[in-house]
């Protein structure tokens, strides 16, 4: 490997973008009564049951309830008002739960690239920034576009899975596509989807599918840039038919193990694969095994590379009111008092990833050497709203909503809410899915968690709730763990023990463990 000279730390000068074989510097109110949705959620459920829980549309329609100064309500759409709209996406839905579910791999870009083909290569119509990584994927995709769109460019983004509404999947112009569009989008590609099926060993998967229809929804619109977020890996991630011209790297940590690799070495070897020859490389702080895999697979693609701590990164961070205020130290300089509405010292280490990846699209660093403007970067970032991550959705007492699902994504979020919120006693409901690393999940939030609430979520993927329970007793000890398997039960039970407190004495209640644990909750607790 070719070694890498002029390094900068940060803070300092202004960090030169490396080609990796060649140096080349660059000059409240209160919510309402759980029980008064309940029977309402548990007709939800009975009926999204009936189909592929990973596609069940968990009703939106909610309106959150945030911190004061906290982010712009987040882009979460409800479900049709037209009733003749939503029997046709729910037609869609059925459609697309015949096949193959997010968790059923067949390691392959074959029947992607083979609808690609037949539709024409829409993925090609416009440049694309690729998001690959293991946390903080959806986040930094959103501020990516969130930048993007500030600088007057159409948009395109594409991210998975949603938290209640399939539709949030696809958006353009920074917001989710309509119902009439999803389905309509899904028409369009339909005939050409069944002549793939028939020609191919395995049909397309429901995640092929959803990629197909985002692709040619952005060549549709059209959009100036797409910013995709891989479902799964990399190298054979059905997004991985696009050649994205910057290549983003979040933080890699132990997950899908049993997919993507043991180590993170070898998570990382998988995820290199977004890396096409003359990208950029926008580089997230790395396990030190990962980064020298991106970095081997740079140097063989010819790219270029910036890493966080190094040509970019995070110069100074302080709460603030609803979020925190940064200082970013970007490709092409600084970035001082920049407003983040969301919480935790890994959201400011997203924003500065993103920060650098339209900073590398835009040419910063390489063709031009001055910054972006300031006041458009900080309105941008103003703007930014991620739901479901250290999501405030009720008060008296505060119920904090975040969608960690393994032991990385808990350490940030207990790291974060202890920051953020300094609850005098904070309560966990916990569902999580029984494929992931739950014991690991639940020790990273044993010390912030007073008590725990094991529950489970609608998905026939979700960890039975007396399975959880044991795991959570021999990591809280059996007088800090209550078993509750329904959700609304479990909402309800960790309220009232939030409540003991008394209304003065901060309270609170975090829930967490699953997208899907974390959309059912957000339905529970809103109002619409």
């Amino acid at each position: 490997m070719a070694r890498l000279t002029g390094d900068r730390g940060l803070p300092g000068a202004p960090g030169a973008v490396r080609r990796l074989g060649a140096v080349s510097e660059r000059p409240e109110s209160a919510g309402p009564d759980p029980d008064d949705t309940f029977d309402e959620f548990a007709e939800l459920v009975e009926e999204e049951t009936r189909r592929d829980p990973d596609l069940a549309v968990i009703e939106a329609g909610s309106r959150t309830l945030r911190t004061q100064g906290g982010p712009p309500q987040a882009d979460v759409p409800a479900r049709p008002e037209d009733p003749e709209v939503d029997k046709a996406l729910r037609e869609v839905e059925a459609e697309l739960a015949t096949r193959w579910g997010e968790t059923k791999l067949e390691p392959s870009v074959s029947r992607i690239s083979a609808l690609m083909d037949v539709l024409g290569e829409p993925q090609r119509s416009y440049p694309s920034i690729h998001i690959t990584g293991t946390n903080g994927k959806t986040s930094t995709a959103r501020m990516i576009e969130a930048l993007l769109g500030a600088f007057e460019l159409r948009t395109g983004r594409y991210t998975s899975p949603h938290v209640q509404s399939i539709t949030e999947r696809i958006s353009l112009d920074g917001a989710p596509v309509s119902a009439e569009r999803f389905i309509e989008t899904y028409r369009d590609i339909a005939p050409y989807v069944e002549m793939v099926d028939a020609r191919q060993e395995y049909r397309l998967s429901f995640f092929e599918v959803l990629t197909g229809m985002a692709y040619a929804a952005f060549a549709d619109a059209p959009v100036d840039v797409a910013v995709v977020e891989v479902g799964m890996g990399g190298s054979w991630d059905a997004t991985n038919v696009i050649d994205g011209s910057v290549a983003v790297v979040t933080p890699i940590a132990l997950d899908h193990t049993d997919r993507l690799g043991a180590t993170t070495a070898e998570i990382a070897g998988e995820k290199a694969g977004i890396i096409k020859r003359d990208a950029t490389v926008i580089m997230a702080q790395q396990p030190v095994d990962a980064a020298q895999v991106l970095l081997k697979k740079a140097v063989e693609a010819d790219a270029t590379v910036a890493r966080e701590g190094l040509e970019f990164g995070v110069v100074d961070r302080q709460v603030a009111v609803g979020g925190q205020q940064v200082t970013l130290r970007g490709l092409g300089g600084e970035y001082p008092e920049v407003y983040l509405p969301l919480h935790g010292a890994h959201q400011a280490h997203n924003a500065a990833v993103a920060l650098a990846a339209v900073e590398a699209f835009f040419g910063v660093g390489a063709q031009r050497a001055e910054p972006l403007d300031l006041d458009t970067v900080r309105r941008a970032f103003a703007a930014v709203a991620s739901p479901g991550r250290l999501e405030v959705v009720r008060r008296s007492p505060t119920v904090v909503l975040d969608a960690a699902h393994n032991p990385a994504g808990a350490r940030a979020a207990a790291e974060a809410i202890g920051e953020a919120f300094q609850f005098s006693r904070l309560v966990g409901v916990v569902g999580a899915s029984g494929d992931k690393n739950v014991r690991g999940l639940l020790e990273a939030f044993e010390p912030v968690f007073a008590e725990v609430v094991v529950t489970q979520n609608s998905s026939h993927r979700a960890m039975d709730a007396d399975e959880l329970a044991g795991i959570a007793v021999e990591v809280f000890g059996e007088d800090r763990v209550q078993v509750e398997p329904r959700l609304p039960d479990a909402l309800e039970a960790a309220i009232t023990l939030a409540e003991e407190e008394g209304e003065f004495a901060g309270g609170g209640v975090l829930v967490t463990g699953s997208v899907i644990t974390v959309g059912e909750a957000r339905l529970l607790l809103g109002r619409g």
